[in-house]
């Protein structure tokens, strides 16, 4: 009994031996930091202007849609009055070539009115004269002169008639079309203006706090020049750069417990939402073996399952990761 005893115990004690030995020789797992990002947006104006009026400065929380800033550009603005002008003139002149005065309208009827009656007097004359020429009272050439007179008449009587249906008429569709063309034209030029104006106005394209303020009173910036500086801090996520042979499978929408030191390490529990590779010659790697062949470094994004209070972009990211198998 005694020496069955013995035998257990003494392979407990090399079992034991065994598993201690196991995990005095198991590889620690990596420790693979990363930090916490978020959306970042740098406000700029569309055109060029002067900082006429501040509304955010560092560390404001503001709302989607607020002013941020308003410029001032004396130029756009004088710009702008030009084409209104551009735009009366073009309009007036539509209207001018689009219609005919009533009063240049009932001139033109007077004047065939007036060509009437003349064509009226030289038939009568040429009726008279043809009668004097049978009883030959009137000589060839009184008749001919008649027939003449008569037919310039005519003439003119259809001259003053065409007159009046191009007044009545108005001007060519070419030159209305032309006209059209001009106004609207100086419309597209205006509304761009106006466009432009608007956009002197700085307004915050998503809610965040304010992290860099660029702009001072009276300065000039031009089209494009950041202002402002806006991070999403209410949706942060995780960001880690593992070399290819680690990922080990990893795919989007696992979970990862996250260690955040600043949060008295805290542990998050977080989802992977994005797996990218890094670029062809990025450098940088979580870790690196020497003599090991050259391998890529992918990005790892992991979002916050649950909001995490007091977590802000920057802060660093611990994560455990188990070692590649040789």
């Amino acid at each position: 009994m005694v020496s069955k005893l013995g035998a257990a115990l003494g392979v407990a004690s090399i079992a034991g031996l065994a598993v201690l030995l196991w995990f005095s020789t198991r590889p620690p797992e990596l420790i693979v930091q990363g930090e916490a990002s978020a959306d970042r947006v740098d406000v700029s104006p569309r055109v060029s202007g002067r900082v006429a009026k501040l509304e955010a400065d560092v560390g404001d929380m503001v709302k989607k849609g607020v002013v941020l800033a308003e410029l001032e550009s004396p130029q756009l603005a004088a710009a702008m009055l030009s084409t209104q002008a551009a735009l009366a003139v073009a309009r007036a002149d539509l209207d001018r070539v689009s219609s005919t005065r009533p009063e240049v309208i009932e001139a033109h009827k007077a004047q065939v009115r007036a060509a009437d009656a003349d064509v009226v007097l030289y038939l009568s004359d040429k009726e008279r004269q043809t009668k004097l020429a049978e009883t030959n009272v009137a000589s060839q050439a009184r008749l001919e002169q008649s027939s003449r007179n008569l037919e310039a008449a005519l003439r003119a009587r259809e001259a003053a008639q065409a007159n009046l249906d191009l007044a009545i008429a108005g001007a060519s569709k070419e030159e209305r079309a032309l006209a059209r063309a001009k106004v609207e034209q100086s419309e597209a030029m205006l509304n761009q203006q106006q466009t432009d104006m608007k956009e002197l106005t700085l307004i915050a394209p998503i809610e965040g706090q304010v992290t860099t303020r660029i702009a001072e009173l009276g300065e000039n910036f031009s089209a494009g020049a950041p202002l402002y500086s806006i991070v999403d801090i209410t949706h942060p996520w995780f960001t880690f750069n593992l070399r290819e042979d680690l990922l080990k499978g990893l795919k989007v929408g696992d979970s990862l417990s996250v260690v955040v030191p600043a949060l008295e390490n805290a542990t998050v529990s977080a989802r992977v939402t994005v797996i990218n590779a890094q670029g062809q010659y990025a450098t940088w790697r979580a870790t690196r073996a020497t003599g090991d062949f050259d391998l890529r470094t992918f990005e790892v994004r992991a979002q916050p399952v649950d909001p995490v209070d007091g977590l802000r972009p920057g802060m660093s990211a611990i994560l455990s990761w188990p070692r590649p198998e040789r």
